[in-house]
């Protein structure tokens, strides 16, 4: 499944796996699972074999709650192991809202700067510009410290919508060419449960903003959730993969370009499902009949 660069941003494929590796000690789902470089590239080479298209390097958390680290040690963490993925070839996305992050990793050899700022640092916006690199313009409001106070709407996806396309008009104004830009909902992102699940059920509002779009559900709160029974606390991160499949098959269905997901092979046999049912042809109503699940008898 893996895509090269060349057709990586196509519009018309299949939709893309984009692999997380997070070099964080304090991210919720892998904070602290790349101790060293080694182990990042690693495990980035690993999503690559397994199919993913693009790895997506982090190197502060964006929990909620997570604390600010400073430009010298975002830059130390990711670095190395973007220079090093990159120069064997993997196509490498730096998720990152500071600039001189953002043109570093790309020196290196980044292809996409995936920025959960929301578009809203110009100097970024000038790198992205300057280097002619595809960008991810992601919905959030405030910092990880403070978007839970935020997470307020009157209409979440009519707002939502409403604040990407003001944003994708400054992010045109700066330079970036209209048809570099991904849009990203920001699941978990100053958004409640409710919140996702709507944005989630109208991802043609969405669309209608004219740019691809890349999905992250991997492994999030709201998903723990769902799978919890009354009165039982939500499932712990690495509980929700199968979770997390569901929504490929589903983003799949609603053709976004790319899901950002932790467990690789999963979501790539997911969407590889989905385009095998697909290509057999229009789906016909199915009649009411039990499904079983388990061992043949």
């Amino acid at each position: 499944m893996s895509a090269s660069p060349a057709d990586l941003f196509a519009t018309d494929a299949p939709t893309r796996i984009m692999g997380v590796v997070n070099v964080t000690p304090d991210s919720f789902s892998d904070g602290g699972a790349y101790p060293d470089p080694a182990d990042a590239v690693r495990a980035g080479q690993l999503m690559i074999d397994q199919g993913a298209d693009i790895v997506d390097v982090g190197g502060e958390s964006t929990r909620p709650g997570a604390p600010r680290v400073f430009a010298s040690e975002e830059l130390r963490r990711v670095l190395p192991v973007v220079a090093k993925l990159a120069s064997s070839g993997v196509p490498i996305s730096i998720d990152t809202s500071r600039a001189s992050v953002a043109a570093a990793a790309v020196d290196s050899g980044a292809l996409l700067v995936n920025d959960v700022s929301c578009g809203t640092n110009a100097d970024l916006l000038r790198i992205v510009a300057e280097r002619g690199v595809h960008y991810v313009l992601m919905h959030s409001r405030g910092s990880s410290a403070d978007m839970g106070a935020l997470a307020v709407y009157d209409d979440v996806v009519t707002e939502v919508v409403s604040e990407l396309s003001a944003r994708l008009e400054v992010v045109l104004a700066a330079g970036v060419p209209e048809d570099k830009v991904i849009i990203d909902p920001g699941i978990g992102f100053a958004k409640t449960a409710a919140h996702n699940w709507a944005l989630l059920a109208n991802l043609d509002a969405l669309a209608a903003l004219g740019r691809p779009l890349l999905v992250g559900t991997s492994r999030k709160s709201f998903l723990g959730s769902v799978l919890s029974g009354p009165g039982e606390p939500p499932r712990p991160p690495d509980d929700r993969d199968a979770a997390t499949q569901a929504t490929t098959v589903l983003l799949a269905s609603a053709g976004v370009w790319a899901v950002r997901v932790h467990a690789v092979r999963p979501a790539v046999d997911a969407v590889r499902v989905h385009r095998a049912w697909h290509a057999a042809g229009p789906a016909r109503p199915a009649r009411p009949v039990a499904c079983r699940v388990g061992p043949a008898r």
